[in-house]
């Protein structure tokens, strides 16, 4: 999403930088985009398919690639049954614009529920709450940080993320803009993050709690008489009944729980409801954990009720350019759950968590083969080792990736992509999550070789060949080869709110907002919002992007229910509250438990970037963070090595030991643990660190929403 400058001679890559004419980014970069070249020139990437035959990778054409996966795939079907092959989807694929619009064309091919993603470790939660309450799982309100003069963020740290489910180039200087308009940031988290060295107040809190903080924050709102849900009441009518769920959990009833005293609960909600304009942001620390959903809900609730939802410095919709949201699902609410373990699946996945059950046990619908859609699960996802053992009994695994990882060495297929500097790029889901409204297209930097294909066209080419196989049309691809992704694109532009094409909404709010163009009720055709008139050729004319505008107030048009009504669906999300009570005060907390915490880094973007030389080279960044109090227990110095034991598995890590976390907790990254045999990453294998999914429970999920739980997971030191 930030604008880049690329210097290119030929089919070479001289330098990248940001982009100052960009209006979004206005010149802004982070270590990732520089990154992009070494991706780029990486030795280790691969261009062609390969076949593992024996233990060597060979070389094969596109067309015999395509024919045994399909071939293979095919058969197992025939054999076992549709949902005998599973799908398994990284992140990478939401930074994909092919792959985000034609992946789903194989996954269709398919027809196999056993579909999994690492929606379902990170922001599941979110897109639960915003399904529920506003009818699509994708309408998720950010913050406007560009206006918001009181700024809380929970368990999240976007100096390291440059945002998440919050599109913000130079966050350093938008929070610190906050702070120059006389505003504040306050930073509640188990870590004192680089965000929280920024913030003008930080509470630590112990992990996993957080959802007995705002219920308390909910309780102080009602009892000081601080809400201010008016505007909201004609959308949310039951919006004041939240009171009686909150009544239990004042600040003094949670404090010894939470680590935070009852007057800076008290002083937290008193001063966020003081604020001119105020937003609560909740992100990855705040949802994979024990009650990840209901927390998300209990943060969507405090905005509400206090004002702050759909209000200029609040938390807000956005209003993108090419708006995917009215094509795409809502996010189905399936009454299906997985085989084993029963676990819920939403919008077409299983949570991740069960996979390796799903592989390891017999009976109708085990998984007999896997493909592996640009995902590094044997490292991202909980209990690692057991889902090594599952991979190893597979009878086939096909891996879209371009590097020989943890997880594709187990395929006997690879078929590689382009990078991102080879592809056209619009990013279809992050423009959703913009902190301003604004559009650009990118066009690929490089030309590629003959013999190298897009994600788009890999997946294409197998959903044909699946398809014929099964006996069914394939007309329709012939248009599809021919629209592309980028015709897709051009379409959405023309038909969004400031397109040509344009179904301008003159509503009352969009008259209230100013729109210029809203002078009559109901739907009307014609250019759309302020004349933009846009498509992909206008965006291609001005190739450092379009500036749209700051975000506007959307209700009731940003609800998809069809009564136009904020569902709050209590009858939901309340009953978790009796399993909050039986966690936090029917179960006695062990003396002496430490908890295990994630953390990122701003040149770590999971496990994607460990084999580029400039990300990884300096200190040790794979440790574990230790307080000084806790060192002194276990006798360990700084540069020592423990051991680190959870119910499921153990490691070895050395200790850094710091301030900046909490008593009882301690923090090992994401996204490492490079030292597999079979690997093809030389940097990455330089710098193994280790993997913390080893010690994540896969028996340990949010009941509502079935996502993993990576922080708040109890384990125990070893000095070695």
């Amino acid at each position: 999403m930030c604008g880049i400058e690329v210097a290119t001679q030929g089919k070479r890559i001289l330098s990248i930088k940001g982009d100052k004419d960009n209006p979004f980014s206005a010149g802004h970069v982070c270590p990732k985009a520089s990154a992009l070249k070494d991706l780029y020139d990486d030795p280790d990437r691969l261009k062609r398919p390969v076949k593992n035959v024996g233990d060597e990778w060979q070389e094969i054409p596109w067309s015999e690639a395509f024919d045994y996966v399909a071939e293979k795939l095919h058969h197992i079907q025939s054999q076992h049954g549709k949902d005998a092959v599973g799908v398994y989807l990284g992140n990478p694929n939401a930074h994909n614009m092919g792959a985000i619009l034609f992946g789903p064309y194989f996954y269709r091919a398919l027809e196999s529920h056993n579909r999994y993603s690492a929606t379902s470790v990170d922001q599941l939660p979110h897109h639960i709450v915003s399904r529920r309450l506003f009818g699509h799982m994708s309408q998720i309100p950010i913050p406007d940080i560009d206006h918001t003069q009181h700024f809380v963020i929970i368990g999240g740290n976007p100096l390291a993320s440059n945002g998440s489910i919050m599109t913000v180039p130079n966050v350093k200087n938008r929070l610190k803009g906050v702070q120059k308009r006389g505003g504040k940031i306050v930073v509640i988290d188990p870590k004192r993050t680089d965000t929280a060295d920024l913030s003008c107040e930080h509470h630590f809190i112990r992990p996993g709690s957080d959802v007995l903080l705002l219920l308390a924050m909910l309780h102080v709102v009602f009892e000081k008489q601080f809400h201010n849900a008016e505007a909201l009441l004609p959308y949310a009518e039951e919006l004041l009944e939240v009171e009686g769920y909150v009544k239990d959990f004042s600040p003094e009833n949670v404090s010894e729980q939470t680590g935070i005293e009852a007057s800076q609960v008290i002083k937290l909600v008193t001063d966020f409801c003081e604020a001119e304009s105020a937003v609560c942001y909740g992100r990855m620390g705040a949802s994979v954990q024990a009650f990840g959903t209901l927390t998300q809900y209990l943060i969507m609730l405090f905005n509400m009720l206090t004002g702050n939802l759909d209000r200029q410095g609040g938390m807000m919709f956005t209003q993108p350019a090419a708006d995917i949201l009215p094509v795409s699902s809502r996010g189905s609410m399936s009454g299906y759950s997985s085989r084993v373990r029963g676990l819920p699946a939403f919008a077409g996945e299983y949570p991740v968590a069960c996979l390796a059950e799903e592989i390891l046990t017999p009976g109708e619908g085990q998984i007999k083969a896997m493909v592996i859609g640009a995902g590094n699960p044997v490292v991202t996802t909980p209990n690692t080792e057991q889902l090594e053992r599952a991979f190893s009994q597979l009878d086939f695994i096909v891996s879209v990736d371009f590097y020989i990882s943890e997880t594709s060495r187990h395929a006997d297929i690879i078929l590689p992509p382009v990078t991102p500097l080879e592809r056209d790029h619009y990013d279809v889901v992050f423009h959703n999550f913009a902190v301003r409204n604004y559009a650009t297209y990118s066009e690929a930097v490089v030309d590629i070789d003959d013999d190298q294909l897009t994600d788009w066209q890999i997946y294409l080419s197998l959903a044909e060949r699946l398809d014929k196989l099964n006996g069914k049309s394939t007309a329709h691809y012939q248009t599809l080869w021919q629209k592309q992704p980028k015709g897709v694109i051009d379409d959405l532009l023309k038909s969004g709110q400031y397109g040509a094409h344009a179904r301008v909404n003159s509503s009352a709010s969009d008259n209230a907002n100013g729109n210029k163009n809203a002078n009559a009720q109901g739907q009307t055709d014609g250019i759309g919002k302020e004349g933009y008139n846009l498509s992909l050729d206008k965006l291609k004319a001005h190739p450092h992007g379009i500036d749209l505008g700051p975000l506007q107030s959307a209700l009731p048009d940003a609800i998809f229910h069809e009564d136009k009504k904020i569902n709050l669906d209590f009858d939901y999300f309340m009953p978790d509250i009796a399993r909050v009570k039986t966690h936090f005060f029917d179960q006695k907390r062990k003396e002496n438990q430490m908890v295990l915490i994630g953390r990122r880094h701003i040149k770590t973007n999971n496990s994607w970037l460990h084999n580029s030389p400039r990300m990884v080279k300096g200190n040790n960044r794979c440790t574990l963070q230790l307080h000084p109090e806790d060192a002194a227990k276990y006798q360990v110095q700084e540069g020592d090595s423990v051991k680190v034991t959870s119910r499921v598995g153990e490691l070895f890590v050395e200790v850094e030991i710091t301030n900046s976390i909490m008593p009882g907790v301690v923090s090992i990254p994401h996204g490492w643990g490079h030292n597999k045999k079979g690997i093809k990453l030389g940097v990455a294998s330089q710098y193994p660190g280790v993997n913390t999914n080893i010690l994540t429970d896969e028996m340990q999920v949010d009941t509502l929403s079935g996502n993993g739980v990576l922080n708040g997971v109890p384990v125990s030191l070893e000095r070695m």
